[in-house]
């Protein structure tokens, strides 16, 4: 079976960076899948804390520490998380062998 995520250096580094200015408590990232966007399903990120959060799998890479929302499992079997920075935006990127399409803009996919 695939790992359901694996997380680039680079993501790593901006994870660990995001969390050493993250609000007291918070140790690790949440991912999910909401349905929304042009294409029909964008990815969700947001602030965890470790001892809130049950019945999530963890992944744990590179010194970052991910929750995968079980509802994102099928949607995110397989991806990788990395972080890209260009001369106009940077942002997280999910390389998702499991995607159809996506929108112009990138912001969202369809499975």
């Amino acid at each position: 079976m695939s790992k359901i995520l694996s997380i680039t250096t680079q993501a790593a580094n901006q994870i660990k960076n995001i969390l050493s200015n993250a609000p007291e408590g918070v140790d690790s990232l949440l991912v999910a899948v909401d349905k929304s966007g042009c294409s029909g399903y964008s990815y969700k990120l947001d602030f965890a804390k470790s001892k809130d959060i049950h019945n999530y799998e963890c992944v744990s890479e590179k010194g970052a520490k991910v929750f995968v929302e079980p509802k994102a499992t099928m949607y995110l079997l397989g991806s990788t998380m990395d972080y890209h920075t260009d001369k106009l935006s940077s942002r997280f990127i999910f390389k998702n062998p499991n995607e159809k399409n996506t929108c112009g803009c990138g912001e969202s996919f369809s499975i």
